[in-house]
């Protein structure tokens, strides 16, 4: 049997969701939190299998419940019920130790399915959502091929390529010398340039010397 803690801010919601897991003959919802402060005392209390975690809530978002949670229950399995269907957000909630991730739109099937997944050991996300994840990070390692530089890289090849010295870029981006030596190497070594001239060219051809 699969012990279900139901954590959402909407009464609505979890008395829907205590009826349909109730129906079904493996799983038993054992309790319900409003917040994600009233999810850590439950789960404490209770110790259920799987906790079906809403992301949005008052006090504490499931996310910044999550590692609480996980560290007290190493074994209960969070699967994360949420109306936000950003790829961001899935990547941040299976980044924080979530095993599944359900749109509430989902039909109950899906979360029925999803609980018994999670709690078998496996993952579970969305279908439509899964798909968009992975041509979202498919986009980003495009981008990331076409331009290997961090955004503070950028920064640092334009003051370069404009004639600062690594004083003047590190007091204007108010970091180290140091580091700024540093973000000029990994520059050199990331484009294959070798000298002024070419990071020149380079932040030219990038725009980046564009008022």
């Amino acid at each position: 049997m699969t012990r279900v803690l139901i954590v959402d801010d909407h009464a609505v919601v979890r008395s829907g969701l205590r009826l349909l897991l109730a129906q079904e003959a493996d799983i038993e919802p054992v309790g319900e939190a409003g917040t994600g402060k009233e999810a850590i005392f439950q789960a404490r209390a209770l110790k259920p299998d799987v906790i079906v975690l809403d992301v949005v809530m008052p006090d504490t978002t499931g996310l910044e419940a999550m590692p609480t949670l996980l560290h007290e229950h190493p074994e209960t399995k969070i699967l994360i019920l949420s109306m936000q269907d950003d790829p961001r957000y899935v990547r941040e909630a299976f980044a924080a130790g979530a095993s599944g991730y359900v749109l509430k739109e989902a039909a109950d099937s899906e979360v029925v399915t999803a609980i018994r997944a999670v709690a078998g050991g496996g993952h579970y996300v969305n279908p439509a959502l899964g798909a968009r994840l992975v041509a979202a990070e498919a986009a980003a390692d495009r981008r990331a091929a076409e331009d290997p530089l961090s955004d503070r890289e950028r920064e640092v090849l334009r003051l370069l390529a404009l004639g600062h010295t690594n004083q003047e870029i590190a007091a204007q981006l108010y970091i180290s010398v140091r580091t700024a030596e540093t973000h000029r190497a990994h520059i050199l070594q990331k484009l294959n340039l070798h000298s002024r001239a070419e990071l020149v060219r380079y932040a030219l051809a990038q725009g980046l010397l564009e008022e």
